[in-house]
């Protein structure tokens, strides 16, 4: 199977051939041979050959130079298999364009103009974090994406490069840049370098592919659209647990984003003044033009019939000192005549919008409409001066504990954290009723509360300096009451960005995140009384909505799979209410990873498996990890993701519901008995099992992947072994190196074996979007996982006991899970019915099981004591390898 995956993807066959040619040019030849033994006899042993099984795999004759180079190789060629597979689109969905949505809510009778009023007040964010599960380099990625543009030349026909290199020589070259660079991290990556990756992706692929995408939109619907879809970030502003966020690292998110959209404004400006070369020899221009080119000083002599190039000139004077004023610096090529900078980015997007109707009014010509400059103003419209709208995230303990010293240090209150929830409420409504302020100049405050008010301050300065919508979002990490919603209000009054009086202002919305099980069921009675506070709710009726953020990290962590599946659907739809007698409008926010543990898989169906009524056209998305370089490492890649967002949303805000009541009652009902014996045989393993801590902590790679150096967040919330304390993400990613993915299926097993009517259960699979996507994400997990390479790692355990007491259970549970879904789905194997998917999944894994028999070797060495610096990175190479083949590990 894994040949024949091979074979039916030539760029595959082409790219493995080249990285083949450079191992032997580099390597020399023995090296290729052992490495190509080893894949040929894994590659027979999946594939079922006789007498493969009693091969010797090859492994144990590798030094430990050869090991290194060997994960390497494997690794590059997953990399390379995963570009190739990209490139075909093997996880490309049925409508998950805007056309092909318009054209099936038009089949169903959604009209032109309930699209449109739906877009009128639309929002949809993808928002980059900085969660550590990318394992490469971005000097790797970046070779990567330049091999996906010379295949792209390829494509076309075209034999040579612009610079004249032939293309398949220039692709063999990039290969050997990848297989001689460095593919660990000597340092760990700090805030400055997590806002830099991030700016690399807004900037050289959000900037153009979003205007790009607007005019196809437009030209889909037939008429201009708002600028619905923008771009979001919390690297910089999530300070939860992140002790290296501080105000300095949200100033130079911040800075570093002006100075590139406005950069990236100063070329396109540049771009266009070489472009509009209109003499008034040809045309009569309009008054509005001719008032920008007075206005520009231009004197120049060439160009003094040519109102377009001057008033653009003038344009690139304003900008250029735009970008003085924001960023403290000149830019790159300062314009050579003056001009007052833009207090607004509306400004700017009001005189090219002149310009726009000056080219209009000269007839319906070719230069009338779109082009350049219409993507430019939809640029500016969509980024301003800030690029991506910044959020914060602290955790509610913080807030609670800043909050009480500056009541103690005002002399407001002794003891606030003494304070029942009503009391607290009492207090805090009091303080924002009024327009005194808590801090003082002559008091002296811990670093904590000094480090937190110094962050909403410099929040308040960047409103002032790049506009609002720079910073809108403020999200309460563990969110468990009113009054940890209230103290964030009382933080941002001490900044100025709440105002109180009678008619109260808050100028970033307090969001709160529901993460756990416990959170997540108790999220509508806190919103119903969040949102019954008057001046709460006279500021969101303001505003038109309120968000919400559910996690699916921890709630997954909490509860298991299908509890957190299932408790975050129940929880958006009993908000729905909630939020309609409150005549407020509901934005979610859906905090998810790569991994399905971490509520990973497509966001297309996730999205369109949101339960009716919660979307409202208006959808935030954390966008984390490895999937950002996955989603849009490519202006290819990143216009099918956007594409199928945006086309998700409209289809889940308007499609009528398919399932009738009766049927989606008797769901529910099916779906809680699940869940409550999934919960407690999650609960059971995880939480309940005495010394199921230490078979985790010995049978994976926790310990190890803390030298990865891949983000600059501790992997635990405190110092503690415990579960609890530990984050999802490298809880996850722990699971998938070790090939279990215990958090993506434990559970379901035994839920679906009590569960009686597995009639229904397939009825449940068939027509409940829910059901389905939460069937195809876990049979994913099922197919990547290898419960044969998972009793390798549990064989680290050194408690014999413990290690088959445990593991025994694992496996039990993988094999009652995987039963029970090829019986509801009626499927004799895994991804029977998703052969695309199949065929990916089968391809890599001879590849995966090489790498992790010799990551269990080095382990074992690494654990006993050996000192040799190259096992350290032997395990460090080989998780970064097996990260790079599961794809979506973290």
């Amino acid at each position: 199977m894994a040949s024949r995956a091979i074979a039916n993807n030539p760029d595959i066959r082409f790219l493995g051939r080249l990285l083949g040619d450079v191992i032997r040019a580099y390597g020399g030849d023995e090296l290729f041979k052992r490495i190509e033994y080893i894949r040929a006899t894994s590659v027979d042993r999946h594939r079922g050959v006789a007498g493969a099984g009693a091969i010797d795999r090859g492994l144990d004759r590798l030094t430990l130079d050869e090991t290194l180079d060997f994960v390497r190789g494997f690794m590059l060629f997953s990399m390379l298999a995963n570009l190739a597979e990209d490139r075909q689109g093997v996880e490309t969905e049925k409508d998950a364009d805007v056309a092909s949505a318009l054209e099936r809510l038009k089949a169903e009778g959604i009209g032109h103009d309930a699209v449109m009023a739906l877009l009128d007040h639309a929002l949809i964010v993808p928002v980059l974090t900085a969660h550590p599960t990318e394992v490469r380099r971005k000097s790797m990625i970046d070779h990567k994406n330049r091999i996906a543009e010379l295949m792209q030349l390829k494509d076309r026909g075209t034999t040579e490069t612009e610079d004249g290199d032939k293309v398949d020589e220039a692709i063999l070259r990039q290969i050997a840049l990848l297989w001689q660079t460095r593919v660990l991290r000597r340092e760990k990556l700090g805030v400055a370098d997590e806002v830099e990756t991030a700016l690399s992706y807004l900037r050289d692929v959000f900037l153009p592919v979003l205007p790009a995408l607007y005019a196809r939109w437009d030209r889909a619907l037939g008429e201009r659209a708002p600028s619905f879809l923008r771009a979001g970030s919390w690297i910089g502003g999530d300070r939860d647990g992140n002790p290296f966020v501080n105000a300095e690292s949200l100033r130079l998110a911040l800075a570093r984003s002006a100075e590139a959209v406005l950069g990236y404004y100063l070329d396109a400006v540049h771009a266009l003044g070489a472009e509009l070369s209109i003499s008034t020899e040809h045309v009569s221009v309009s008054d509005a033009v001719l008032k920008l080119a007075e206005a520009s000083h231009d004197t120049g002599r060439s160009r003094a019939d040519e109102p377009y190039r001057r008033a653009l000139s003038g344009i690139y004077a304003r900008l250029s000192a735009t970008h003085e004023h924001l960023t403290g610096k000149p830019p790159a090529r300062p314009a050579p005549i003056s001009g007052a900078h833009y207090a607004h980015p509306s400004e700017l997007r009001d005189e090219l919008a002149a310009i726009a109707r000056g080219l209009t009014a000269e007839g319906p010509g070719p230069l009338a409409s779109g082009g350049a400059l219409g993507r430019l103003i939809r640029a500016v419209e969509t980024f301003g001066f800030h690029l991506a709208t910044l959020d914060m995230r602290q955790n509610s303990a913080v807030h609670e504990r800043v909050v009480g010293e500056l009541l103690k240090a005002a002399g407001v209150a002794g003891e606030y954290a003494a304070l029942g929830e009503e009391e607290r409420i009492a207090l805090l409504r009091r303080e924002l009723a009024s327009p005194r302020l808590l801090t003082s100049p002559y008091a002296e405050y811990s670093e904590e509360t000094a480090s937190e008010l110094a962050i909403v301050r410099a929040a308040a300065d960047a409103h002032a300096k790049y506009g609002n919508q720079c910073i809108t979002h403020y999200i309460v990490s563990m969110a468990q009451s009113v009054s940890d919603l209230l103290e964030v209000h009382v933080l941002l009054k001490e900044a100025g960005l709440y105002i109180p009086g009678d008619h109260p202002q808050a100028h970033v919305m307090a969001i709160p995140l529901f993460e756990t099980i416990a959170d997540l069921e108790a999220a509508p009675p806190i919103m119903e009384a969040w949102l019954g506070l008057p001046e709460v709710a006279a500021i969101a009726k303001a505003r038109g909505h309120q968000e919400v953020m559910i996690g699916y990290s921890d709630s997954n962590k909490d509860g298991g799979y299908l509890t957190s599946t299932w408790q975050l659907s129940r929880g958006s739809t009993a908000l729905k209410p909630v939020f309609e007698k409150a005549d407020i409008g509901m934005q979610l926010f859906h905090g998810r990873g790569g991994a399905v543990g971490r509520g990973g898989g497509s966001s297309f169906a996730a999205i369109l498996a949101q339960p009716r009524g919660t979307v409202q056209g208006r959808i935030r998305i954390t966008e984390q990890g490895e999937m950002i370089a996955a989603k849009y490492g490519t202006r290819e890649s990143a216009m099918t993701n956007l594409e199928a967002m945006a086309s998700a949303t409209l289809l889940a805000s308007l499609e009528p519901e398919k399932l009738a009541d009766a049927d989606a009652a008797r769901f529910a009902a099916a779906m809680d008995t699940l869940s409550d014996t999934a919960f407690k045989a999650y609960r059971g393993l995880v939480y309940e099992t005495e010394g199921f801590t230490t078979f985790f902590r010995q049978a994976t790679p926790i310990a190890e992947i803390a030298g990865l150096k891949i983000g600059s967040r501790p992997a635990s919330r405190k110092k503690s072994d415990a579960i609890e304390d530990l984050r999802a993400i490298p809880w996850v990613f722990s699971w998938a190196q070790a090939r279990v993915m215990l958090p993506g299926w434990y559970g379901v097993g035994a839920a679906i074996e009590a569960f009686a009517d597995k009639g229904l259960l397939r009825e449940m699979a068939s027509a409940w979007p829910l059901f389905r996507a939460t069937l195809d994400n876990m049979e994913q997990v099922l197919a990547k996982s290898d419960m044969g390479i998972a009793e390798h790692y549990a064989a680290l355990v050194e408690d014999v006991s413990l290690r088959d007491a445990v593991f025994g259970r694992i496996r039990d549970g993988w094999r009652q899970t995987h039963d029970g879904l090829l019986q509801i789905t009626r499927q004799t194997r895994l991804l029977e019915k998703h052969p695309a998917l199949e065929t990916s999944i089968l391809l890599r894994l001879p590849y995966i099981e090489p790498l992790n028999l010799l990551q269990i070797e080095l382990m074992k060495r690494h654990r006993a004591g050996e000192e040799d610096p190259g096992i350290g990175e032997g395990i460090l190479l080989s998780i970064n390898a097996i990260a790079t083949a599961l794809r979506n590990s973290g």
